[in-house]
This record gives C-alpha cells, structure tokens and sequence, in this order.
C-alpha cells in the first residue's frame, strides 16, 4: 500500500491489509467515473463496480485478490457470459490494459443499469468467423 493508493471514489484505499474479511469491502462508495453514490450490495455478492455507470476500478489481478497495484478506472467495454456465474460486465483498465470480468447485479438496492447493459451487448462484435476450414473449390 502506497500514499498513492486511490479508491473508486479517489480516496485513499483502507489501510486494512488485503488479505481482510471480504464482508468488510461491501460497502458504500463514491464512484471515481460519474461520482455518484453507490450503496452496498444486498443481493449476497460484492459489489465492484457502479451500477449507474458500470465502470469499475482496478484493484484484483485475479478476482477477488485485491493485489493489483495500478488502483486507476476500469471501463465496461463488453459482455460474457460464464458457466455458474452468469452474465459479466468486461472491464478494461484504461492505465494498464488488464481485462477482468465481473458479475452483473441484478438484484438488491441498486441493480446494474438495464439500459447501459444492453448498450454494452448491442456494440458487442460477433467473434470472427474460422477461415480456412471448410472451403469449397
């Protein structure tokens, strides 16, 4: 941990080590990206990115491990969906280049927003189509 340590809200990130109770991080924060106040999570996951604006920051270099360094603004660029795990948002750190999906909130106070989600999936590209395989003659 760092003086230059930020949170999404630009604060300091707690001092707490990152190795703390996972309960302890599902709370309030301001959001770095559109600076509105985003409520805890009631829907039993953890909450890591604003629901009004679906940006996150980056704070993991796996999910979860809270170990990243780089702690700048991640920007929703994208949509997959995961085996057990839903629907994610893809975000990507507009410092680094990191990539890291995350579980989209559908339930609770403040579920992501509908209208952005869908925006994210309609500017989706369809993956490319095999070249090569199959071809006529």
């Amino acid at each position: 941990m760092t003086e230059h340590d930020t949170a999404l809200d630009g604060g300091p990130v707690s001092s707490a080590p990152r190795g703390r109770s996972r309960r302890a991080e599902n709370t309030d924060f301001v959001c770095g990206h559109c600076q509105v106040l985003v409520p805890a999570n009631t829907d039993g996951h953890y909450r890591n990115h604003c629901p009004f604006c679906l940006w996150s920051l980056h704070v993991d270099d796996k999910p979860g491990d809270r170990a990243s360094d780089c702690r700048q603004l991640m920007q929703p660029v994208g949509l997959v969906e995961k085996s057990g795990k839903g629907w994610q948002v893809v975000h990507l750190c507009t410092a680094c280049g990191h990539r890291q999906p995350n579980r989209l909130v559908v339930e609770g106070t403040a579920p992501d927003d509908v209208d952005l989600v869908a925006g994210l999936m309609a500017d989706q590209q369809p993956p490319p189509a095999t070249r090569g395989r199959g071809r006529r003659r």
